[in-house]
């Protein structure tokens, strides 16, 4: 139904119009009596052999929302009942900001893709914790964490310590993000010195709480091996808990939509199809050298219930969806955990 029916409608409209519509939409559908329980019986598939300890959580399947989409946490238990196993918030910053200009989101239909340099558009940090304290649903949360645009390199820390304090009470887990290529600079943070100093206080703020929380990095596609290798070092020195791959990426190579509309498009990560078997090489190479203790969640062009499969034999323990939710509908939740029973 919805790629018959809703799709063809939903993709007539601008991008980011439908976001709303639609998120607007299904906060009034799940005011109705009954509506909840309904969306479990469509989209929600409970089953012991689908759960997955993790960071020491408990994840009743593996297959999650990205962040990006539920930025302000003002979807969790609408989230909870299209059945994810969790659901990751942000990116968010200390302060509101309006993100960049528009249009700042792109369909490309042909390759079952987009473009977005949304740009950390958020209502900040606090007005997510408020939403967060009266949420209903126990889903898992992860808290992914960035800078203002305004604030300079050298004082990201200072923001990514205030959303790791404001959010701590009110998140399962933590996800640094310094791989948007949307935020001037941000991803200079990648680099070796910066990002293990980055990480490394996060970590010492975490120790000062009884039960520290999973700290995860989210990195770039973009990455080369060297690159990749020094990910790969910090991961250990830094004792983080996890990596996601991969983020957007800024490469337009093997597009099949038109060169014009590409250059007309601009600047921009680029999700979807085109990133699907990149992801799944980098969380390959990943788990080739990693400790067996750092965990991935793999993220990146999973379109099909198959895609997902071949990240988590590629590695990845969990997996996350974003511009495959978009094309597929929710039905690609249920048809992902349905393929993981079948084997």
């Amino acid at each position: 139904m919805y790629k018959s029916l809703l799709r063809p409608l939903l993709f007539q409209l601008d991008p980011e119009q439908v976001h709303y519509l639609t998120t607007d939409a299904l906060k009034a559908t799940y005011r109705l009596p009954f509506a909840g329980n309904i969306s479990q019986k469509m989209f929600k598939v409970a089953d012991v052999r689908l759960e997955r300890e993790l960071f020491g959580l408990k994840f009743p399947n593996p297959v999650g929302l990205a962040a990006g989409f539920d930025k302000d946490a003002k979807l969790i238990d609408e989230f909870a009942n299209l059945g994810f196993g969790f659901v990751e918030i942000g990116t968010l910053t200390p302060k509101p900001q309006p993100g960049n200009d528009k249009p700042r989101l792109f369909r490309l239909p042909q390759d079952q893709a987009i473009i977005n340099r949304m740009g950390f558009n958020n209502e900040g940090v606090d007005a997510a914790v408020k939403r967060l304290e009266k949420r209903k649903s126990n889903i898992i949360v992860g808290g992914n964490i960035g800078k203002n645009k305004v604030t300079p390199n050298e004082e990201a820390l200072r923001d990514y310590l205030y959303c790791f304090k404001a959010l701590f009470d009110v998140v399962d887990y933590f996800v640094v993000n310094v791989s948007s290529p949307n935020t001037p600079d941000l991803r200079a943070l990648q680099d070796k010195e910066p990002l293990q100093q980055l990480l490394l206080a996060l970590q010492e703020e975490n120790s000062k709480h009884s039960k520290p929380k999973p700290l995860l990095l989210k990195i770039a596609p973009d990455l080369n091996l060297e690159q990749l290798n020094d990910i790969i070092e910090i991961a250990r020195e830094v004792r983080l808990s996890g990596l996601i791959a991969t983020n957007t990426t800024i490469s337009r190579q093997g597009l099949h939509a038109p060169a014009q509309r590409i250059s007309d498009i601009g600047a921009g990560g680029l999700s979807g199809k085109p990133l699907t078997q990149h992801a799944t090489q980098i969380i390959r190479h990943l788990r080739t050298y990693l400790p067996e203790e750092i965990r991935l969640i793999g993220v990146g062009g999973i379109m099909t219930p198959e895609d997902a499969v071949e990240k988590m034999q590629a590695g990845a323990d969990l997996v996350q969806l974003y511009t495959g939710f978009i094309y597929e509908g929710p039905g690609l939740i249920s048809r992902i955990n349905k393929k993981l029973l079948a084997g």
